[in-house]
């Protein structure tokens, strides 16, 4: 399983046009998950998301946890992170996992990171194409990937 967060001072999501979700301060987190990913990558990269210190404090140092500041998560799942582009210059995506085995697995993330978090978190829609917006606050961008745990 992989993450990209950004740390943001507001993102939305839109589907055809419509607005389904937006945030204010905290992270946009686009979740790509891979064939033989299981609930230990859940339960991993949410109780990492939800204490990585990257907000900052009183004296601007990065001290702070998205729990500290009290802030909003918008999850939007991504397939394409799991691309390779060994061969060629075409992108493939054979190590993403198929929808049947994905969206349960998204929508158990999105229960734990609820859990972690003490309060409902916002979301795209699993497989739609979605145009999302972001501030993104810093910049501050972190890839995580369950399976190195660097």
């Amino acid at each position: 399983m992989r993450v990209i967060l950004q740390r943001v001072s507001k993102a939305s999501v839109e589907i055809e046009g419509v607005s389904v979700s937006e945030i204010k301060q905290g992270l946009l987190i686009l979740l790509g998950v891979e064939e033989g990913d299981a609930q230990e990558d859940i339960s991993w990269l949410c109780r990492k998301i939800s204490n990585m210190r990257i907000f900052y404090d009183g004296n601007k140092a990065m001290n702070l946890s998205l729990k500290d500041v009290d802030g909003e998560a918008l999850v939007v799942s991504q397939f394409t992170l799991h691309a390779s582009v060994k061969k060629g210059n075409r992108p493939s995506f054979i190590k993403a996992a198929k929808p049947e085995v994905a969206i349960p697995l998204y929508e158990d993330f999105i229960k734990e990171m609820e859990i972690q978090l003490g309060k409902s978190i916002k979301t795209g829609e699993f497989g739609a194409d979605m145009q999302v917006q972001l501030v993104n606050d810093g910049p501050v961008t972190i890839s995580i990937d369950s399976k190195i745990k660097e």
